[in-house]
């Protein structure tokens, strides 16, 4: 049992002063933070702790006039959305309120009170801020941490759209003053410290016996005991005692005074010690943080946790318990819903074998001293080289390829003195002999690879997984664990493809019924689909134990994202198919997406899943047997390329190839429409869908949207290129700004049809013509028809601006419209009555994009002369121009489109060709990625490199280039594979 008390630090010549501050973030921070402060105070020395943490947590544990506390709050952490997610934007809003706004005077002010208490060190976990203020003053600065702000707010910065970079920064420069880190064990990437010294386990010690806590709770010694330690319960959640396994017995930490809890569950006291309770226990269910990762290793006791969004600390803390085998995962569904037995259970069976030192309080102390007097501590000897993996780890995080998981490398995460690990001659030659025999791991029953590499990536990817060659630190994930066990190999598995879309012009004009244009690129989404008895189905533990339970082997679909912590969201989803049935009819498409809506980090799954509802709902396919899915994505999500349609699309493909569903490509793409417009909730149209089913290499798919007639196949001459890139500033169609310019345009429909309708109605009452120079007879007809308008765009701009133009407002708020007109007839968005809607631009760009679209289809006939490029680019600027007018602009996108416009001019005007000719914001706009048109040639490709580089400098952000395309998921058809016996 390891000592409260333990060695203090060997006392210095004087007693010094400590400035202690610690972060406004969670108890974790606190707990170490007391036990530091215990040794410091038992040296003798004087404490002065700044923090925003409740004074009692210091005072509880440590009683003396040597510690003072004063409340201060000079960070914020991490906001939180709810127990499991953190709210990135509304954190960075937060923090700008709390430390940038007032940044000057917290630094006079920090400045005055450590000379006032005449400070020998400034010790730090870990407030930016304070580095600064401690070099201002001359005093020296160390920080004690795990993680650091900049590498946490840097994910948020990607979320934000990189608008408040300045933000990480900055606080990487106030790091860059300290003068040491005392680096704490299940570290992250900490790159901007100069010096750092390794320090064991900050944790504190028991004051009791396992069998005096189980006295004083009146627990037998053979209970088996839980500890539940979930701050944040969702309101009106209630515990409930079938939700653990007979005989246990659950400690209900930090419960309210007004909770009820069954009588199997025993609320304790607010001053509960919980390192005696965890060691009384046989198992936790919490979060993970470092006070429950530092203290479920030190005791042994296995942890199940549930995953949180946003909480970017937490995979290399999970990284580092599932080294010491100390933890399992709970899906969060599970959690909610009380599905708790089988993790418990299995919990059971882990051995925890973390044996290293705990003493890490008293360490952290003694250097504090040393380091104080001015003792030399720095042993850092390879300081280069740490900041250097710390920046590959934090830079490979950022810029990560799409699909990919987080990747922690072993030889970055646990030491080698802890593991022998680092890369090795071994874990090369596994993967090479992996690649170059995963093509006679398969036989390929039906269809072909057609030359794609992504395609044999994947194929590689599967042979990996049945080899279970998952030694090497990039497959170490719990995604690809659960994929290993999805397939049953010795039967068929069915692979579809779907690669994501450029849209090259019409963009949200799609909805109106525009023409449009649309270039698959070369990046795409896999899905490998197999169907099973359910009897003969591979299912997941909990699955499995979830079945039992329930009495009963029924239908389940079971599926795994890999890239999941790519957007932070869980990787695996599991559900029965009764959840998609009501009686004897399938469920709504309202109840499905409230289903998926329960859980923001399963909502993907509603892009997957949903594919089987649509089918079940709309053709009546009967699904009877169990699915198991594997999705792998090379389409960036958020960057307006069509990532969702992609796993629509091929999902979709896949599901039909395994059950033989003869769906034409047009259909499919509506009904994969469906999915995000009814299952989802996204407001879309259908050009993504179309574009990826029906898209060919090398040619842009012309397609009408009314509601899908692909008009023809467009070769795109060989004498013209187009190119995306990315702002790195997130798109989503279900974002307020596309759902609100989409409410605009049919509110603009609404009144042209109202007009129209009145007008028909004067012109009958009338003898004279209502418009001028047209015959009444055929005026009456042609308002007749716009009175019964479908599509927007069937009005050319000349009529709309001759007839309804003048009588459109530029903005309607949502009362006046409905007072005035009734519905806007849109079934997928619905109006605010609150809200003011923005309607004369929106009405009126689909009407101008849709004659750009047919102009710029006919100039693609032309021929290959720079007035055929200019031409075609001055469309694309208005089509860009157009989208701002509507309020879909974004500083990122217009950046990259002026840059682009700068190179043209800026070679005109040296009297050159240029080789850019014109650029435009894509798809729902809002930020997400520009289209570029130029000439095929290297000068182009090297003025592309330049804005890539340009935008950088002045962002800090690489956009993403795509250049090159692929087949739709119509034309690469579908493989059927099976293991091939040796």
């Amino acid at each position: 049992m390891a000592s409260a008390g333990g060695a203090d630090p060997s006392p210095p010549p004087r007693p010094l002063v400590f400035a202690f501050y610690l972060t406004g973030h969670g108890f974790g921070h606190a707990t170490r933070a007391v036990e530091v402060v215990r040794h410091l105070v038992a040296a003798g020395h004087e404490v002065h702790v700044a923090t925003a943490v409740p004074e009692f947590v210091f005072t509880a544990e440590v009683r003396s006039p040597r510690l003072r506390i004063r409340r201060v709050l000079l960070d914020c952490g991490a906001v939180q959305a709810d127990a499991l997610t953190v709210d990135p934007l509304a954190t960075l809003e937060k923090y700008r309120e709390t430390a940038v706004v007032p940044r000057e005077s917290i630094l006079r002010a920090e400045s005055e009170w450590l000379s006032s208490i005449k400070a020998d060190l400034v010790v730090s976990d870990v407030v930016p801020v304070v580095c600064r203020a401690a070099a201002d003053m001359g005093v020296r600065s160390v920080c004690i941490a795990n993680f650091s702000w900049d590498f946490i707010y840097a994910e948020y910065i990607m979320e934000a759209g990189y608008h408040d970079r300045s933000i990480v920064w900055q606080i990487a420069e106030d790091y860059a003053h300290c003068d040491i880190l005392l680096r704490l064990p299940g570290y992250g990437p900490m790159p901007a410290f100069r010096n750092v010294i390794d320090v064991p386990l900050v944790v504190r010690g028991l004051r009791k016996s396992r069998s005096e806590v189980r006295k004083e709770l009146g627990l037998e010694e053979n209970a088996k005991v839980l500890v539940f330690n979930f701050g944040g319960q969702p309101a009106g959640w209630k515990l409930k005692q079938e939700w653990l396994p007979d005989g246990w017995i659950c400690l209900v930490c930090g419960a309210s005074n007004s909770q009820d809890v069954p009588p199997n569950f025993i609320k304790l006291a607010k001053d509960a010690y919980t390192p005696d309770v965890l060691a009384a226990s046989d198992c936790m269910l919490g979060k993970i943080g470092y006070g429950a990762a530092s203290e479920v290793l030190a005791y042994k006791l296995p942890l199940v946790f549930v995953r949180r969004d946003y909480f970017n600390e937490e995979p290399f803390l999970r990284n580092l318990l599932e080294h010491y085998q100390n933890s399992i995962e709970m899906i969060r569904s599970d959690f909610l819903t009380g599905h708790w037995k089988p993790y418990l259970l299995r919990a059971l069976t882990l051995r925890p074998c973390y044996n290293g030192p705990i003493n890490g309080g008293e360490v952290v102390a003694q250097i504090l001293q040393d380091t104080a007097i001015g003792k030399e501590c720095i042993s850092d000897k390879f300081s280069g080289a740490r900041r250097l993996q710390d920046a590959i780890v934090s830079g490979y995080q950022r810029q990560r390829a799409p699909g990919r998981d987080v990747r922690i490398p072993d030889w970055y995460s646990l030491s080698e003195t802890e593991t022998g690990a680092g890369p090795t001659s071994k874990n090369v030659a596994i993967n090479e002999t992996a690649a170059s025999r995963c093509f006679e791991d398969f036989e390929i029953l039906h269809g072909d690879l057609q030359g794609l590499t992504d395609t044999m990536d994947f194929l590689k990817s599967l042979s990996e997984l049945n080899r279970n060659i998952l030694e090497s630190s990039e497959k170490q994930y719990q995604e690809r664990t659960a994929a290993s066990v999805l397939f049953d190999w010795e039967k068929e598995i069915y692979i579809a493809r779907a690669p994501g879309r450029l849209d090259v012009m019409g963009g949200i004009a799609d909805y109106s019924g525009s023409l449009v244009l649309q270039m698959p690129l070369r990046e795409a989404c896999h899905v490998a689909l197999q169907r099973n008895h359910p009897t003969k189905q591979n299912l997941w533990k909990h699955t499995r134990a979830r079945q039992l339970e329930n009495a009963g082997l029924a239908p389940v679909i079971q599926i795994v994202s890999f890239g999941s912590e790519l957007s932070n969201r869980a990787p695996t989803f599991d559900m029965g198919l009764s959840d998609f049935m009501d009686g004897e009819k399938p469920i709504s498409y309202e109840k499905a997406r409230e289903f998926f809506c329960q859980n923001p980090s399963q909502k993907w799954a509603a892009y997957v899943a949903g594919t089987i509802l649509v089918l079940m709902t709309e053709l009546g396919v009967q699904f009877t047997d169990s699915i198991s899915i594997l999705v792998s994505s090379a389409v960036p999500e958020g960057k307006g390329v069509s990532s969702s349609a992609s796993v629509e699309v091929a999902t979709m493909s896949a599901i039909a190839s395994a059950y033989g569903l003869n769906i034409n490509p047009r259909d499919l793409a509506l009904l994969c429409q469906k999915v995000e417009n009814h299952v989802v909730g996204a407001p879309c149209g259908v050009m993504d869908q179309m574009a990826s089913a029906c898209g060919e290499a090398n040619k842009l798919l012309a397609m009408v949207c009314q509601p899908a007639e692909v008009k023809e196949l467009v070769s795109i001459p060989t004498h013209m290129r187009f190119w995306g890139l990315d702002s790195g500033i997130r798109h989503s169609v279900g974002g307020g700004d596309y759902g609100s310019v989409r409410v605009g345009t049919y509110m603009g429909r609404k009144m042209i049809k109202c007009a129209a309708s009145d007008l028909v109605s004067e012109s009958l009452a009338s003898e004279a013509p209502v418009e001028s120079g047209c015959h009444k007879e055929n005026a009456t007809g042609l308002l007749k028809s716009e009175a019964a308008l479908e599509y927007l765009c069937n009005i050319p701009p000349h009529r709309y601006e001759a007839a309804y133009a003048k009588d459109i407002p530029e903005a309607i708020s949502g009362d006046a419209f409905l007072e005035k007109y009734g519905d806007h007839n849109d079934t997928v968005t619905v109006i605010d009555p609150k809200r003011s809607y923005s309607v004369k631009a929106p009405t009126r760009h689909p009407i101008y994009e849709n004659f750009r679209v047919e102009t710029f289809k006919t100039l693609l006939a032309a021929g290959s002369t720079d007035e055929q490029l200019s031409a075609l680019g001055e469309l694309m600027y208005q089509c860009h121009n157009s989208y701002s007018a509507c309020g879909l602009g974004s500083d990122g996108t217009d950046r990259l489109v002026n840059l682009v416009q700068e190179m043209q001019h800026r070679t005109i005007s040296k009297g050159g060709s240029p080789s850019l000719f014109g650029a435009k914001i894509t798809g729902g706009g809002s930020g997400g990625t520009i289209c570029v048109i130029g000439k095929n040639c290297s000068r182009s490709s090297e003025e592309i490199v330049e804005i890539q580089q340009r935008y950088k400098a002045a962002t800090g952000y690489l956009p993403i280039l795509f250049d090159g395309l692929s087949p739709g998921a119509a034309k690469f058809g579908y493989l059927k594979i099976r293991w091939r016996h040796s």
